[in-house]
């Protein structure tokens, strides 16, 4: 899989994994969770206006906004850096991208990233989730057609 079809930052993010080696991806990866931005003050203190993400073990919430393309907003546990890093990562490599954009990321998109070298099968599983939760939200953002 090629990271032509991916929006630019998250190809640019997949091209950042890639050149990566071992280590280094557990490193980006806990980059992208440090620099998770705290909610925004609408979401901090209305909580239930997010959408838990069920497939997931560790407890993620979710929820998206059109500002200048779509917005992600998550809350992931600190104590969950792998999780909290993925979705930071697909925050910012999303962020801004059109609802269709989002939707035709390919649900595998990260195997190219070389994850599997320093993450569990059951870990790359829960970013398939986020993902996908992702395009149920963006769903909601497409033009209506007549």
């Amino acid at each position: 899989m090629t990271t032509v079809h991916l929006p630019p930052r998250l190809a640019e993010i997949v091209e950042a994994f890639q050149e990566a080696q071992g280590r280094e991806k557990l490193e980006l990866l806990l980059e992208f969770a440090n620099a998770m931005p705290p909610l925004p003050e609408w979401l901090a203190q209305n909580r239930d206006q997010m959408d838990f993400v069920h497939e997931c073990q560790t407890p993620v919430y979710v929820a998206a906004e059109m500002a200048d393309g779509l917005q992600f907003y998550f809350d992931v546990p600190k104590e969950s850096p792998t999780v909290r890093g993925y979705a930071g990562l697909l925050a910012e490599g999303l962020r801004g991208a059109s609802p269709e954009e989002v939707l035709a990321v390919p649900g595998d998109f990260f195997v190219p990233m070389g994850l599997a070298e320093v993450v569990s099968h059951q870990r790359l599983n829960g970013m398939s989730a986020i993902l996908a939760h992702m395009k149920r939200l963006a769903l909601a953002y497409l033009p209506q057609r007549p």
